[in-house]
C-alpha cells in the first residue's frame, strides 16, 4: 500500500466543510455542535468529547499520516479511501507488513449517527473506543500506543497542534478523541435520492421501477424486502442479521460468528452489522468477507434465497426477479451515490495554527 500522509492528500480526495465555530474566538478550546442535514436527525452533542473544528482537523491529519502504524508504511486512509467512499477495494482488508485481516473494510459514512456498535461485529460502541483498535492490531497498523504517543511528542508540529485542539497535551485519547471527530464530520446526503426526496429531481423509469422494488411499494412488482434493514436516511437500521451469505455448517455455527463471537449469543453466530448502502456503487466489493465483486451478484444472492439456516432472517427468501427487475434495482440503488462526496478534502491546518 501507498503512503498517504496528510499533507500529499490530492484531488481524488473528498470536500468536507467543517462547522465555523461560534463561540468566543479567544478561548483557548472552540467547540461548535456538529450540524447534519436537516432530513436525517438531529445529532446529540458528546458531553464527553464534545466536537469542535479544530478537533476533526486534528484528526483528519492523523487518519492520513503513517505516523500510526508500526513502520510509518501505512496511515488509516490506507484502507479507507476518500474516492472509494472510504472503503479499499479490496476483499480483505491488508495491514502492515502484507498481513490479511479477517474481514472487508467497512466504508465510513455518516457514523455521527451510528448508535448501535462500530466494526462488522458491533464490537466497539463508540468511534473513540473503536479508534484504539486498529493502531495495535497486528493486522491493521501494527503499532503500540507508547511508539505512537512518542513519535507524535517528538514530531515538531503535533504537540502544538493538540494544545490547540484541546488545550492539553497529547495522549491516547486526545489522539482518538480527534480520530473519532474526523469520521464523524464525514456526512454524505447529497445524493441524487436526496436530491428527488426534496423535489429538486426526478427518477427515471427504471430507477422508479427500482425503487418501487426497494421499499415494497408496488403490487405490480416483487417485494425486495430491501427497505427493511435498509431505511432512509442512513440506509441501515443498524440492527445485525443473518442473511444467508454464509452456509451453515453446523446449528449456529458459521464460519465466522460476527455478532455472536461478541455476545456469546448463539443465535446471534453468523449475524453482521447491516451497512449502510449510501455509495454503495463505489464500495465493492461486498459483504463482510467481500465475496461479491458487484452489485450484480449481490441481487442475484437474495433474488436465490441464500443458505438456509436456524437463525437466517426471514425477509431472506427467494424473490422471483426478472432481469428488468434486476437491472431497475441497481439503477435505483445508483441514486444513493453522492458525487460531492467524492471530491477533494480540504486541507484544515490553518485552523491549527
Amino acid at each position: 500500500m501507498t503512503k498517504r500522509p496528510w499533507h500529499m492528500i490530492g484531488a481524488a480526495l473528498l470536500l468536507f466543510s467543517l462547522p465555523q465555530c461560534t463561540t468566543d474566538p479567544a478561548a483557548s478550546v472552540r467547540e461548535a455542535p456538529l450540524q447534519g442535514p436537516a432530513h436525517f436527525v438531529q445529532l446529540v452533542e458528546d458531553t464527553a468529547n464534545p466536537y469542535s473544528p479544530e478537533k476533526a482537523a486534528l484528526g483528519q491529519m492523523l487518519f492520513f499520516d503513517p505516523v500510526l502504524s508500526k513502520d510509518s508504511s501505512l496511515s488509516c486512509s490506507s484502507c479507507h479511501l476518500p474516492e472509494r467512499a472510504f472503503t479499499d477495494g479490496k476483499a480483505i482488508a491488508v495491514g502492515v507488513d502484507n498481513r490479511e485481516g479477517t474481514r472487508n473494510a467497512p466504508s465510513l459514512v455518516n457514523l455521527a449517527w451510528i448508535t448501535e456498535g462500530l466494526f462488522w461485529d458491533g464490537r466497539s460502541p463508540t468511534l473513540e473506543e473503536q479508534a484504539v483498535h486498529p493502531v495495535i492490531n497486528p493486522n491493521e497498523l501494527g503499532s503500540d500506543w507508547v511508539t505512537v504517543l512518542s513519535r507524535l511528542e517528538a514530531h515538531p508540529d503535533y504537540p502544538g497542534y493538540f494544545e490547540k485542539a484541546f488545550g492539553t497535551g497529547i495522549a491516547q485519547q486526545t489522539v482518538v478523541h480527534a480520530l473519532a471527530h474526523f469520521q464523524r464530520s464525514l456526512m454524505s446526503s447529497e445524493s441524487k435520492y436526496d436530491s428527488v426526496m426534496r423535489g429538486e429531481a426526478a427518477y427515471t423509469d427504471l430507477e422508479l421501477h427500482g425503487k418501487h422494488i426497494f421499499f415494497d411499494s408496488s403490487e405490480d412488482l416483487p417485494d425486495g424486502e430491501c427497505g427493511h434493514c435498509h431505511t432512509p436516511p442512513l440506509f441501515t437500521d443498524q440492527t445485525y442479521m443473518n442473511n444467508g451469505v454464509q452456509q451453515e455448517l453446523a446449528p449456529y455455527h458459521y464460519p465466522d460468528a460476527g455478532r455472536g463471537a461478541v455476545t456469546g449469543v448463539k443465535y446471534d453466530n453468523g449475524r453482521f452489522r447491516v451497512p449502510s448502502l449510501r455509495n454503495i456503487t463505489l464500495t465493492a466489493p461486498y459483504m463482510h468477507d467481500g465475496r461479491f465483486a458487484t452489485l450484480e451478484e449481490v441481487i442475484e444472492h437474495y433474488n436465490s434465497g441464500g443458505h438456509p439456516g436456524l437463525n437466517v432472517d426471514p425477509k431472506i427468501r427467494k424473490l422471483h426477479f426478472s432481469d428488468e427487475d434486476k437491472r431497475a434495482l441497481i439503477a435505483f440503488l445508483g441514486t444513493l451515490t453522492d458525487t460531492s462526496f467524492v471530491r477533494k478534502l480540504s486541507d484544515q491546518k490553518a485552523l491549527l495554527q
